[in-house]
């Protein structure tokens, strides 16, 4: 097979439908633009969010809270996800990556408390909860913010 042989599946593609061209085309005229009005003029229609006039719904709920635009989201691992790692391991961001535990970190990981840690290792991340810290240093392990 070559690259000049490729077609789409019959019935998958249909051709455009040309618009103004005529009253036998069906389409003629207006253009499907119906008689006058403003969705008939060229450049015409509301914008986005526009209710005619009416309060619109983003105006007309209420707000709350404030949302920080700049604010970095850490990745959160859990404490039962370091079990993964061999005793008296360094676990840092770069190790998280490489077993699997992450996918991504952008911004840097906090260690949250949920599970268990048998294993003393020396933890690296950007935040821990105060329950995991106590985990970990339980199992004989250090965290270290970094």
């Amino acid at each position: 097979m070559y690259l000049h042989d490729l077609h789409p599946a019959p019935g998958s593609t249909k051709e455009p439908k040309r618009k103004g061209r005529g009253i036998g085309s069906g389409n003629g005229k207006t253009a499907g633009r119906g008689h006058k009005g403003q969705k008939a003029r060229s450049g015409g229609g509301v914008r986005v969010g526009f209710e005619g006039g009416q309060m619109p719904l983003v105006r007309r709920v209420p707000k709350r809270g404030f949302n920080n635009i700049f604010a970095k989201p850490l990745e959160t691992v859990n404490v039962a996800a370091l079990e993964k790692f061999e005793d008296g391991a360094v676990v840092g961001v770069q190790e998280l990556l490489e077993a699997g535990v992450l996918s991504k970190c952008r911004y840097g990981v906090k260690i949250l408390g949920n599970g268990t840690l048998t294993k003393k290792l020396t933890v690296k991340a950007s935040a821990f909860s105060e329950s995991a810290k106590a985990k970990i240093e339980a199992a004989g392990g250090k965290a270290e913010v970094v």
